[in-house]
């Protein structure tokens, strides 16, 4: 069941009743989020990482302390929320009893901290994919549109790593491709953090901008196409993907473009092409053809592991019927610059008219929005 929204918080009403509602709010995360089972679940990996031969296996050992600095942040997360509602209806209290007007300022910045903090574990529900709590591999391509896509692709990818870079994630560019004129051909880049994966999926699919375009000498009104592509980024395989070398096709060519710090102008960079499905990965910003190389081969085996993931998928939908909507691969977003600024998303009709912020990585309301549409879609079936 989706998460109850957090809107209405904070607006003329009664202290006790938004403490209620906080309060209500926090039971259903601890629900959810299953705090019993992760408290018990935090005491078996303390014991299993307090093992004096845990890094005899470095693979295992990379699991549980994973799993356990993950576990140990959402327990101490909703205990935190406790201790903080407990402090605000202690201060309420204090209000009441003593008429202390001066501290109801204080009350109030208490009751929005816990209302963002909520909002943000109940985002937790709407994921429920396999690796929603994957990194992610990103791929931008620019579409119709011509110098102008090629230079959306190239703002696109700027906007992906500021909204990254406020969330706290770390980036690793692998490849860009540099437009004819300007701009990007294409990019392909890591995010990690936990939950990249879940919240990028749901910018899979084409956006569209217009503006009056800086690249034509009469300054008139353009309409261009960039498309965005994501896969669960997958560190260790679980060993049901197999590529016979023989199908594939290595290129290796001199790095080009801005690139990351370290390419270089030597024939580093490396393409490898997988021939039965015409998968085809880049990198060029390691340090070497063979960290270029292994990177590539990487990002291969996450894309076919996911290929093979969506054709599962895909029959057992087969099996149940055709699914009512079919979202990815159609227009998802437009950025109007001109001739008014509005950003509109066209699967849930949310719109902004800061087009510039929205630019500058604030898309985090667009993400939050379509996995609510499609929980709620689920929640149908």
């Amino acid at each position: 069941m989706a998460p109850p929204e957090a809107a209405g918080l904070g607006e003329q009403r009664d202290p006790r009743a938004e403490l209620e509602d906080l309060a209500g709010r926090l039971r259903d995360a601890e629900g959810y989020l299953g705090l019993d089972r992760l408290t018990i679940r935090q005491g078996e990996l303390e014991e299993e990482a307090s093992r004096p031969d845990l890094w005899e296996d470095s693979a295992h050992a990379r699991e549980v302390t994973t799993e356990l600095g993950r576990v140990t942040a959402d327990v101490e997360a909703l205990q935190d929320l406790s201790r903080r509602l407990d402090d605000a209806g202690a201060l309420l209290e204090l209000i009441e009893e003593e008429d202390g007007d001066s501290l109801k300022g204080e009350l109030s910045d208490a009751v929005a901290e816990l209302d963002k903090r909520l909002g943000e574990l109940e985002l937790r529900s709407l994921f429920s994919g396999e690796y929603d709590e994957r990194d992610a591999i990103v791929e931008l391509h620019a579409g119709a549109g011509g110098t102008d896509a090629q230079d959306w692709c190239e703002m696109l990818l700027r906007m992906y790593l500021r909204w990254a870079e406020r969330r706290g994630m770390e980036v690793e560019v692998d490849e860009t491709t540099p437009g004819q004129e300007a701009g990007l051909l294409s990019a392909t880049f890591i995010v990690k953090g936990r939950f990249a994966y879940g919240l990028l999926a749901a910018e899979r699919g084409v956006h569209r901008l217009v503006r009056m375009s800086p690249f034509d000498a009469q300054h008139r009104r353009q309409t261009s196409f960039a498309s965005l592509d994501v896969t669960p980024f997958l560190d260790e395989l679980d060993g049901d993907v197999a590529v016979d070398q023989k199908e594939l096709r290595i290129d290796t060519y001199r790095s080009s473009g801005a690139g990351g710090q370290h390419v270089n102008k030597t024939d580093s960079a490396v393409r490898i092409t997988h021939l039965p499905t015409g998968i085809v990965v880049s990198c060029q910003n390691e340090r070497s053809q063979h960290q270029n190389r292994a990177r590539a081969m990487q990002i291969l085996m996450a894309k076919l592991a996911d290929r093979q993931h969506a054709e599962r998928r895909a029959e057992m939908d087969s099996l149940s019927g055709p699914l009512l909507e079919v979202a990815w691969g159609n227009q998802i977003r437009s950025y109007v610059m001109a001739p008014y600024q509005l950003v509109k998303d066209l699967r849930t009709q949310m719109e902004t008219g800061n087009v510039e912020a929205v630019l500058d990585g604030d898309i985090s309301g667009f993400m939050e929005a379509e996995l609510r549409r499609q929980r709620s879609i689920a929640d149908t079936h």
